[in-house]
């Protein structure tokens, strides 16, 4: 690939037993790249596939990229858990801004766009949501029945761990390299559950978090199993408060007027 400059994103890709979905989603995003002005790295984080996802990625890398592309793909490897291999992805990456997306792309690569400057000003966003709930935002092929367990699994994020963000689920965020090196060492959950959890860090810690509102398309062959993953979910919530009152996530901190302000106690 040749020798890149700092890249400007970073992409995160979790992934479980994707073998199935990762080589058109690499070539998704490779295509969109090489229309970009910046230098860029993609990062897929296997986390104990017991299908080909290596293998797949291991042969995009070698047949597909060109010496002139101004990305590079990364392969890397965690323990199971969601969570652990994003903070893993995060951690590793050395993009300004820091992006996760999910395998199947329910939410188009293209919407990233929305989530960079000048799209958004660094001056006041540390960390981008992409949301289903914000207004202009579209959801496609849903059941009803998966929204409404997300809206009362919402409800719950907003009582114990992250109030007034209206989507904390959505698989693509937008880190600054700032926030996500200042949130993803205290994450201590390796499950679904933290997304809740690097979002009440980012709160405790005065971060500016923003919804943008997406198209998202609902993926058919999702690795969420609807009814016991809530259940797992709902613990992980009760313990984040745990945690954050057992001084694990440091010191609450406030924005006051712009500049960042500690507040004493958990």
């Amino acid at each position: 690939m040749g020798d890149l400059q700092r890249p400007f994103l970073s992409i995160i890709i979790p992934a479980y037993n994707e073998e199935a979905r990762i080589q058109p989603t690499l070539q998704h995003i490779a295509d969109f790249l090489r229309q970009q002005p910046y230098q860029s790295e993609v990062l897929v984080v296997e986390n104990g596939s017991n299908d080909d996802t290596n293998g797949v990625v291991t042969r995009f890398c070698q047949t597909v990229l060109d010496p002139a592309d101004r990305f590079q793909v990364h392969l890397l490897h965690s323990s199971k858990g969601k969570g652990a291999a994003v903070k893993l992805g995060m951690l590793t990456a050395k993009g300004d801004y820091r992006v996760i997306s999910d395998a199947d792309l329910a939410v188009p690569i293209e919407e990233v766009t929305k989530f960079l400057p000048p799209g958004l000003d660094p001056r006041t966003v540390d960390i981008a949501i992409a949301s289903r709930e914000a207004p202009g935002a579209v959801r496609n092929g849903e059941p009803f029945y998966r929204h409404l367990m997300g809206r009362v699994f919402n409800f719950l994020v907003r009582l114990l761990a992250v109030p007034g963000i209206q989507d904390t689920q959505c698989g693509f965020k937008c880190f600054s390299k700032e926030a996500a090196e200042l949130v993803f060492p205290l994450q201590r959950i390796d499950g679904f559950g933290f997304d809740p959890e690097v979002l009440h860090i980012a709160t405790r810690r005065g971060l500016h978090l923003v919804e943008i509102p997406v198209n998202w398309y609902y993926g058919h062959n999702s690795k969420v199993r609807p009814i016991q993953d809530t259940i797992d979910m709902v613990a992980e919530l009760v313990k984040i408060r745990l945690n954050g009152r057992r001084g694990y996530y440091g010191r609450r901190e406030l924005i006051d007027d712009g500049r960042r302000t500690t507040v004493i106690g958990p």
